[in-house]
């Protein structure tokens, strides 16, 4: 146990240094919130799949594979690595473009000047979006970081979520995007490689065994079901299009040049993990059933724990506490990302707080830090549903209500002021009524789904009855395209 504490408190000292370091390369706000649109497409690539996988790729996935076998594993992950795929294709060089000529560091002014919104509607609602479902996404983080320190350390899971909370809050609070982005580095090839060694330990734990995991789960290796079901997994692709902390790298990358190799780098990261974390959650079944794991049977049994009991039993303590660190990486890498946008919208997107001094808003962005990681504290705190499903729910409310509005607004000239207010009150709306009042017997129906194809549909029927923006912000808006296709040539 005393080799835990060490290894855990060297990756956090190497964290918080990381965080100070940033801080006194950190000027200006915007350093804060967007790093001053330095970072290469190696950093923005790596860190927008950390911040993006979270706890959910550590945990959650695994979990779901190994309760219910391929069904989720094979549909979620084919549905993310398309929405991926295209955003970056599609969005991320036109984004970054855009938001530089227009003036705009954050999701919310963007909107606001993509549609020469005079009357702040539109940046009132969208920061109103994000301040609600970001805060609940964070809670889903810190859980992650409640499961871990229980589990590994034999905290109560009070105690657990207090450390977490101090962990993340201290170096966000320090660098900013700066740190969060190096950090996401470190913390993304850290989950790769622990992804990479526990489910080789696990095929060979279990090679040459007579364990027959399909006997052990029915369900394991079926990937078939219902349309209803398929469509619904796959959905969860839709929501890269709307994730304020993965548009951010969008924004904050070097130039629209880099794009092409962040895809690159990014899609191939990210397709790794996800088939590892699939792998694990298979093997973990025939691994279970030959050496029955701490926590995974019983009546407190947890699904969510494969992927922890799989390291404490596969790996010699000299390695095992940085593989958990891992997991803390997870959980830190998409938590730090969460809280650096509920700040930016703090004081980039409240008009009072916008027109203060730079000084003074860069330090009322690190005290909402804090403060945003203590409203997350108390949900997480009271919430006893999985990780998987409050992910699950922030990730269809930004989906559904910026998605359909960032395809838009990018690649189409028409979009309009009232189409953007409409697709945003539409998704988040339709994204409550279906989580809440609808449901189809046996079949998974997730309100991504319906969420986003109506939010799509009011965008564009709303825009083409409404008047368009101004000439000059057209013009800004062919220019930046542009720029793409001359980047891209």
């Amino acid at each position: 146990m005393t080799l835990l504490y060490i290894q855990f408190g060297i990756y956090l000292a190497l964290m918080l240094t990381i965080g100070y370091l940033s801080m006194k390369r950190t000027k200006t706000n915007e350093d804060f919130i967007i790093g001053g649109r330095t970072m290469g497409p190696f950093t923005s690539a790596i860190s927008a799949g950390a911040s993006d996988m979270s706890s959910w790729l550590l945990l959650g996935l695994p979990g779901a594979v190994f309760a219910s076998g391929l069904i989720e594993g094979v549909w979620i992950s084919l549905g993310l690595l398309i929405g991926a795929y295209i955003n970056w294709l599609v969005v991320a060089g036109r984004l970054r473009a855009m938001t530089e000529k227009l003036k705009a560091v954050t999701l919310p002014t963007f909107i606001s000047n993509r549609f020469d919104d005079s009357s702040g509607i539109l940046k009132i609602v969208s920061t109103l979006v994000i301040l609600v479902f970001f805060t609940l996404y964070v809670a889903s983080g810190l859980k992650g970081g409640t499961l871990l320190f229980a589990h590994t350390f034999g905290a109560s899971e009070r105690w657990a979520l207090v450390i977490t909370t101090l962990v993340v809050v201290s170096y966000t609070f320090l660098g900013g995007y700066r740190a969060v982005c190096w950090t996401d580095l470190i913390q993304g090839l850290l989950m790769l490689t622990a992804l990479v060694f526990c489910a080789l330990l696990a095929f060979f734990a279990i090679a040459g065994s007579e364990v027959d995991i399909a006997s052990v789960n029915p369900a394991a290796f079926k990937f078939s079901t219902g349309w209803i079901t398929a469509a619904s997994l796959m959905a969860w692709g839709f929501g890269y299009f709307g994730q304020p902390h993965i548009l951010a790298r969008f924004i904050g990358i070097r130039d629209v040049r880099s794009v092409r190799s962040a895809r690159r780098i990014g899609i191939s990261w990210m397709a790794l993990c996800l088939i590892l974390a699939t792998i694990i959650g298979i093997v973990g079944i025939g691994y279970n059933a030959l050496n029955p794991l701490d926590g995974l049977n019983g009546p407190d049994a947890n699904s969510e724990r494969i992927f922890l009991a799989l390291t404490s039993a596969l790996f010699h303590p000299v390695f095992s506490g940085f593989v958990l660190a891992a997991v803390l990486a997870a959980v830190m890498s998409t938590a730090d990302s969460q809280l650096l946008v509920l700040s930016s919208a703090l004081t980039e997107d409240i008009p009072f707080i916008q027109s203060m001094k730079d000084g003074t808003k860069e330090w009322i962005s690190r005290l909402g830090v804090v403060g945003f990681a203590l409203i997350a504290f108390l949900i997480s705190y009271n919430d006893s549903g999985t990780i998987l499903a409050m992910v699950g729910y922030a990730w269809g409310g930004f989906g559904a209500a910026f998605g359909p509005l960032v395809i838009l607004s990018v690649l189409w000239r028409g979009t309009t002021k009232w189409g953007a207010l409409a697709g945003m009150i539409v998704g988040s709306g339709t994204i409550f009524v279906v989580k809440n009042y609808i449901s189809i017997e046996g079949e998974y129906f997730y309100e991504l789904l319906p969420g986003f194809i109506l939010a799509f549909i009011a965008v564009v029927v709303v825009s083409l009855m409404t008047r368009k923006p101004s000439e000059a912000t057209l013009a800004e808006y062919d220019a930046s395209q542009a720029e793409v296709v001359s980047a891209r040539s």
